[in-house]
């Protein structure tokens, strides 16, 4: 009997740690992040049909399955250039670097930090950014949480966790309402159960119905399997539907009748099944304002406003910034075996007197590629790569913290970007040109995959709107007319 319950005890603390890790995905100059579940598996190729698509040509469409078992496995498909593991093992006083390209269904284990190539494209396993950030004093999966204002919040988020009420979670892109909405999950009664996230701004309205109310067989060409949806396999357990001021509105009245039923009805099913799912959404958009318009329906916007909890964006956080940085830094260099860097004081006062208008999500990126480019353990101003243009003036450069009080949801105004003087990437010289020529080349990209959305394609990239129409003038890019595409 002690030994099945510490076997059980090992299962579990296993599962915890599979389930607090992301996927990232380094490709095409930039990295994205996909959170993992704690078993299962995820389809990795180019195909937009797999779990994680990856756009570049070397990967396959169908390339390889990420088996989540415990243990944490890589199975290739048979792709056209192969999955390679790269991983450096001591043998002795020297260091071998092992190489394993396994044949089509032939499976090999992988641990946390390991390398992967698919092609010429690097993904690695980490810990996710939630359970990998917490701060001295903070247990694991703890966020880092130093600003008065977001400690009267989390303190209000602590609160609203134990009671069945819907959440809507507002703040500008980057800010960190995914990591406030696990927080919530996870001090609720439903801790136990799944927490499951859809970007609504992600997918095509067909496959977002698909992918939120499931469908049956033969409910279109391609349904050649019956298939629960999101809100069926979050049974028990949370959904958070993210970008929500994306749904269309066909969407809209379906999802607020599941609200009021708690029924769902499949694609090309004959009757609606219960569920037991309690709702966060969140949005960086005024869901008031969308109601106003008519873009947004005023019962659904009401239904899914049971309380709104604003985040306020990081240039309003400025205690937390620091240790944001540090242990985004500690993550990378770990990343790609180097010891954690320390960071100068003219680096620290560089990064707090900057805007961030991406947030969270820019101040990773730019810590990410200082990292890289210092190649030293000392992160010095000049490789942090900011914008001067972006820096707060000194009267905005310490704002006094905002009381945090529950309200009618309305959104933040989305700040203005800053002027961006970047010159044009020919113009440009050394790394610096470079890295200008590689960010050219990601919007043009992205305005061609998107069919010339500019919305779209600044949601691809993880960057706000307004300071990727600014990326368009200083890089000479013309603004695409609408319902045409850049070619």
């Amino acid at each position: 009997m002690n030994r099945e319950r510490t076997v059980a005890a090992a299962k579990s603390t296993r599962n915890d740690v599979q389930g607090a890790l992301e996927l990232a995905v380094f490709a095409g100059g930039r990295v994205t992040r996909h959170p993992l579940p704690a078993e299962g598996r995820v389809s990795l190729g180019r195909s937009p049909e797999n779990d994680v698509p990856i756009d570049d040509s070397s990967v396959s469409r169908r390339h390889a399955i990420i088996h989540l078992g415990p243990p944490i496995a890589i199975e290739d498909l048979g792709s056209a250039n192969g999955t390679r593991l790269r991983r450096e093992r001591s043998a002795g006083p020297t260091t071998k670097l092992l190489e394993l390209q396994p044949e089509q269904g032939k499976t090999m284990e992988l641990a946390v930090g390991d390398a992967v190539n698919l092609g010429s494209t690097l993904i690695v396993i980490l810990p996710r950014e939630g359970a990998a950030s917490a701060a001295p004093g903070q247990g694991p999966g703890q966020p880092i949480v130093l600003d008065p204002a977001m400690e009267r919040l989390y303190a209000l988020a602590e609160r609203v966790a134990g009671a069945p009420i819907t959440v809507l979670l507002l703040g500008e892109t980057g800010a960190g309402k995914e990591v406030l909405a696990e927080h919530i999950h996870r001090r609720s009664p439903r801790a136990q159960g799944p927490f499951v996230r859809l970007n609504c701004a992600a997918l095509s309205e067909s496959l977002l119905e698909s992918e939120l109310f499931g469908h049956e067989r033969g409910a279109f060409t391609s349904a050649v399997q019956a298939k629960p949806g999101l809100l069926e396999t979050a049974e028990k357990g949370t959904v958070l539907l993210d970008e929500v001021g994306e749904l269309p509105p066909s969407i809209q009245v379906k999802l607020l009748r599941v609200l009021e039923e708690r029924k769902v009805m499949r694609v090309g099913g004959l009757s609606p099944r219960p569920i037991d799912v309690r709702f966060l959404s969140a949005t960086n958009r005024d869901l008031a304002a969308e109601v106003k318009r008519g873009a947004f329906r005023e019962d659904l916007f009401f239904r899914l406003n049971g309380i709104a909890l604003t985040i306020p964006p990081l240039r309003a956080r400025i205690a937390e910034i620091a240790p944001l940085a540090r242990a985004i830094a500690d993550r990378t260099a770990s990343a790609v075996g180097r010891p954690a860097p320390a960071f100068a004081p003219e680096t620290l006062a560089a990064l707090e007197a900057h805007r961030w208008p991406g947030n969270i999500r820019e101040l990773r990126n730019v810590i990410e590629r200082a990292v890289v480019l210092s190649g030293g353990d000392t992160l010095l101003p000049e490789h942090l790569l900011l914008d001067a243009a972006a820096a707060l003036p000194p009267s905005e450069a310490r704002p006094a913290a905002a009381p945090v009080e529950p309200r009618p949801a309305r959104a933040p105004a989305e700040v203005a970007a800053p002027a961006v003087t970047l010159p044009p990437a020919e113009a440009g010289g050394g790394l610096r040109g470079e890295l200008d020529a590689i960010e050219r080349k990601r919007i043009v990209d992205a305005l061609e995959q998107c069919a010339g959305n500019q919305t779209q394609a600044a949601a691809l990239l993880g960057m706000p709107r307004r300071t990727f129409v600014a990326r368009l003038s200083a890089y000479g890019i013309p603004r695409p007319r609408k319902g045409k595409a850049t070619r």
